[in-house]
């Protein structure tokens, strides 16, 4: 194996996992997909669907009981309600914190995870999908270029100079990396980013608006919503 990618199911990891295909080949790239006690399985289901539409191996690991104290709206362990609303407006009533969707340090917790996995597969190389626009304002402080360069540098020595790690997306925002997977032909329309676990996306949540603000900048209709205009 050369590469792990952690993957979510969503638009950024899969456009990930399609680069690192690209890149390596499907037979050297390993997909990682966590379980961290959320709301539903959607986005689990999904990894599961495009790792094999891709042809790769697929691990899943479960951290749910590290965040059952946590109070954060997307885990089975809270009872607030995931809001409808974009991060910006979220942002306004956090006075600087981030939103009620950031799980706990999650990506440090990911990547420390995603690092021993790899070694141990003999990986030299770790992707992720951070971008620009999920740590704007410090909604997702762990998605951040400050935080990225820290982590690579604490994988890279802690590895023993073995494995680094590799954040294709951290300087654009999600329209870019829409269109990056539009050349790449990620098949969308597999994806599951809504954090609301119905049957349709919400449209509605924080990820569900920039995605289909990613989408239409690339003059698309994004895929799951299509017949909901």
């Amino acid at each position: 194996m050369k590469a792990l990618v952690l993957f979510s199911g969503g638009v950024d990891s899969t456009t990930c996992l399609a680069l690192a295909v690209e890149r390596y080949g499907k037979d050297e790239v390993l997909a990682l997909s966590v379980s961290y006690g959320q709301k539903h399985s959607r986005e689990l289901e999904a990894a599961g669907k495009i790792s094999a539409y891709y042809g790769v191996k697929l691990r899943r690991l479960d951290l749910a009981e590290l965040f059952a104290g946590s109070d954060c709206s997307l885990l089975t362990g809270s009872s607030d309600k995931i809001p409808e609303e974009s991060y910006s407006d979220q942002l306004k009533k956090t006075d600087g914190k981030p939103v009620s969707t950031y799980v706990p340090f999650r990506n440090g917790l990911f990547l420390s995870s995603a690092a021993s996995i790899a070694l141990s597969q003999g990986c030299t190389e770790i992707y992720y999908g951070a971008h620009s626009d999920d740590a704007a304002g410090n909604a997702y402080p762990d998605c951040s270029e400050e935080f990225n360069d820290a982590m690579s540098k604490a994988v890279f020595l802690g590895s023993g100079e073995q494995l680094r790690v590799t954040a294709p997306f951290i300087g654009m925002n999600k329209a870019q990396v829409v269109a990056e997977g539009i050349r790449l032909r990620v098949p969308y329309e597999l994806t599951w980013s809504c954090y609301e676990g119905s049957v349709k996306p919400c449209g509605r949540c924080g990820t569900c608006r920039d995605r289909i603000k990613a989408f239409e900048a690339n003059g698309m209709i994004d895929p799951l919503m299509k017949g909901e205009e």
